[in-house]
């Protein structure tokens, strides 16, 4: 993905409701269905899967008379990559910094710091 750009907000709407279909993809009144409110016009939908396509974060097919789009990116693939982005030009690189700033500004509970510790002693 290092040759693709990063999604505008709306771009990230759209992926977000992709996303949510299987490998199948879905068509752009099943998608419509899945965006969040307000609903973007269908012109402007299609206008945005265009638009990804160009970039290569999305692929589709003729069925009928409808196209069935696909995510080329999985959402865990954009995810580190946007994050590993974020970590170094906010961080200077360093993830004890990005941690420890959500750290600060988030009121994380009992529950959450008890995840977050189990997650890290299971990375081994």
């Amino acid at each position: 993905m290092k040759d693709k750009k990063q999604l505008t907000k709306a771009e990230t709407q759209v992926m977000q409701a992709l996303w949510s279909f299987s490998e199948a993809g879905a068509t752009s009144a099943e998608l419509m269905e899945r965006m969040p409110e307000p609903k973007p016009a269908l012109t402007t939908l299609l206008t945005f899967l265009k638009i990804l396509k160009d970039k290569g974060f999305v692929s589709s097919v003729k069925e009928g008379k409808a196209q069935r789009f696909s995510a080329e990116v999985s959402k865990e693939s954009y995810t580190r990559t946007y994050m590993k982005e974020v970590k170094q030009a906010f961080f200077g690189g360093s993830f004890t910094s990005l941690v420890s700033f959500f750290a600060k500004e988030e009121k994380l509970s009992d529950k959450d710091i008890s995840e977050i510790l189990s997650i890290i002693e299971k990375r081994t």
